[in-house]
């Protein structure tokens, strides 16, 4: 026990000394970690969330200084300002049925024929132009046809006319001189006879159709016509005709 009590203490002071360098080499080693880390650390992204933004991160704290010693606290990360996001307008909803525009038909060009076409149908053409032509032509041609044949036929039956008119004229010549006329005629009445006869010009029958209202003068008449057989023949034999009609007046010559 004596021995413990004659040992050397340690004076209080060098204690407290030691124990402040302890501490002052800590703090200088904990700035300086804290402020690399800080210098050499890119700062965090923000990330903002369209429908609702983060809560705020709290900053770090700073741990304790040791009791009785005065140390500056790392400073504090700065951080981006928060942005908030801006509302999207609402998006008009489309109309459930549009209406599709009608699309403008454009007219396709026609195709321009070639020359052998071209060709082909100049000359049908042509020939169109031809045929109507020679139609218009043979129309002509039939109706000026026609109007001769109408001429011609025409000129046919006046010259026939004329020759039976001539022709009936001998008979009435012939007979006319065969009457002898009554005393009792008055004025010029008109009586009118059909002859029948043979090609010959043979009187076959003779029949009164109107009489002259004298039956003398009637009966003077077809005494003459029987006495005139027979009758003078045509100068055409196409135009013979064997039932005549005569008409006879006193006073004509």
């Amino acid at each position: 026990m004596n021995a413990v009590m004659n040992s050397p203490q340690p004076e209080p002071g060098k204690r407290l000394s030691l124990a402040l360098t302890v501490a002052v080499h800590v703090l200088l080693a904990i700035f300086l970690i804290y402020g690399i880390r800080w210098q050499t650390q890119a700062p965090e992204a923000v990330e903002v969330e369209l429908v609702r933004a983060l809560p705020e991160a709290a900053p770090p704290t700073a741990p304790p200084p040791p009791p009785e010693i005065k140390a500056e606290p790392p400073p504090e990360p700065k951080f981006a300002p928060k942005i908030e996001p801006k509302p999207t307008p609402p998006q008009p909803k489309p109309d459930i049925a549009i209406k599709e525009k009608p699309k403008a038909v454009k007219e396709i060009p026609k195709a321009k024929p070639p020359d052998a076409f071209q060709k082909q149908l100049q000359q049908e053409q042509d020939q169109r132009a031809e045929s109507k032509k020679i139609d218009e032509a043979s129309a002509e041609l039939t109706r000026l046809k026609a109007a001769r044949d109408k001429q011609e036929a025409d000129r046919a039956a006046s010259a026939r006319s004329k020759t039976i008119a001539d022709y009936v004229s001998k008979i009435r010549s012939k007979i006319r001189g065969n009457i002898v006329l009554p005393s009792e005629v008055k004025g010029n009445p008109e009586a009118v006879f059909e002859v029948d006869q043979l090609p010959s010009g043979e009187v076959l029958t003779v029949t009164i159709k109107k009489s002259s209202g004298n039956a003398l003068l009637d009966t003077a008449i077809e005494r003459a016509i029987h006495k005139s057989s027979p009758l003078p023949k045509p100068d055409q034999g196409d135009i013979f005709q064997r039932s005549l009609t005569l008409q006879f007046r006193p006073l004509d010559d």
